[in-house]
């Protein structure tokens, strides 16, 4: 049986280009970069041109701006943090209701330790409305975070107007956007729309680079500390050596990812809409979380009212399907989706989230095969739950 894996917002599969260019560095060229003997070099002039790469590829301008992590967890963690170290004047920070984990936790830290921290609500589509946005501004704001697209919904946020409003209100006010889901997926440019963001994170493992390297961009003159101390590297500001083969990796999938996005928008989605239209029509009950928002072109979250996603998640799975129901850094809980929750996601709906996210590596075959099986699973787990109405294939009143 083939598998077929759509849970591409999870993780990726390494691209074959992305490994070839790897491989050496577990090999032949695996010598430390701060060495000072010969061969080290090559070493080191790898990393100097994965960082002028991935700096190309984003448009960041000056490489230097760019230091490589261990995650977007990694990033996110150094990027709040660092602000505030830098920063103990202000106590202010805006973030949102729906930001993934590694913000959200951070900012209850901040928040634990005596910050003011302004969660800012969303409406049923997942959007964020802006006159909350613009009143919770205020001139002592240290930090505003938000991500430009939700991992669980693919809804994208409008930073670029959302850090021109914030600089036009102080342009001491700090703004960090975790770009995760969004590189190689949407354009991301910040020497263009993005030009005043001051701090973005992301990770290799959602571009088809391996798990376990990210990267934080940290604008040249933003008023930030490092997070990890104890050695030189990162020119001081990421203490560890440095992963070569997967910074020289991650580098290779940000060119992939750029070169891709095109199809990203065109191909991919068609195959995201399909889908969905397809189990519009072959799901009573079913509602797209997030269907009026500008949201990512490869993710669909679905809201199948009266049944648990768990168990549709292990029916898929027996017929070679890998889904999932939202972020998988809070698939160990069976709390509803904080996500969810705050978009107002009806009690008979909310548990029942299935995340469908696709990639490049996605085929006509792989929709063909979920349109054909999803409704069936749907309609058999219907006729025992205690919230479906099996006879009038309706939820019960």
């Amino acid at each position: 049986m083939r598998t077929i894996y759509v849970d591409n917002n999870a993780t990726t599969a390494i691209a074959p280009e992305v490994l070839e260019v790897m491989q050496p560095y577990f090999t032949s060229e695996y010598f430390n970069p701060s060495s000072m003997y010969t061969a080290a070099q090559s070493t080191a002039a790898a990393i100097r041109q994965a960082r002028e790469t991935i700096a190309n590829c984003l448009n960041a301008g000056a490489p230097e701006q760019l230091l490589f992590t261990g995650s977007a967890t990694e990033s996110n963690n150094s990027a709040l943090f660092g602000t505030v170290q830098a920063n103990s004047q202000r106590h202010h920070v805006i973030t949102t209701a729906v930001e993934h984990p590694s913000v959200l936790e951070v900012c209850k830290e901040l928040q634990r330790r005596g910050l003011e921290v302004d969660f800012l609500p969303v409406n049923r589509q997942g959007e964020l409305e802006m006159r909350d946005y613009v009143k919770a501004l205020r001139r002592d704001t240290l930090l505003v975070t938000i991500m430009l697209a939700n991992n669980e919904t693919g809804v994208c946020y409008p930073v670029a107007e959302l850090v021109r409003i914030a600089k036009e209100t102080d342009p001491q006010i700090i703004f960090h956007t975790d770009a995760t889901q969004a590189i190689g997926k949407l354009p991301v440019d910040l020497q263009g729309d993005l030009r005043h963001v001051d701090l973005l994170s992301f990770s290799g493992h959602k571009l088809h680079a391996p798990k376990g390297v990210g990267a934080l961009f940290v604008r040249r003159g933003t008023r930030w500390q490092p997070f990890i101390l104890g050695g030189h590297q990162e020119r001081g500001l990421r203490a560890g050596t440095e992963n070569v083969p997967y910074i020289v990796g991650l580098a290779k999938a940000c060119e992939l990812a750029v070169a891709g996005v095109d199809e990203e928008q065109t191909r991919v989605r068609q195959l995201r809409d399909r889908l969905q239209s397809a189990l519009y029509e072959c799901i009573p009950a079913l509602e797209v979380n997030g269907s009026e928002a500008q949201r990512l072109p490869n993710t669909l979250n679905l809201a199948i009212h009266g049944i648990e996603g768990e168990a549709i998640l292990f029916e898929l799975s027996r017929y070679g399907i890998c889904a999932s129901s939202g972020s998988a850094c809070t698939s160990g809980s069976l709390d509803p989706s904080h996500v969810l929750k705050a978009m107002a996601v009806p009690f008979t709906a909310i548990h029942g989230s299935l995340r469908i996210s696709l990639s490049r590596y996605n085929d006509e075959q792989d929709v063909k095969r979920i349109i054909e099986v999803l409704p069936e699973i749907v309609a058999n787990l219907r006729k025992l739950s205690p919230y479906w109405d099996d006879q009038r294939n309706c939820l019960k009143v």
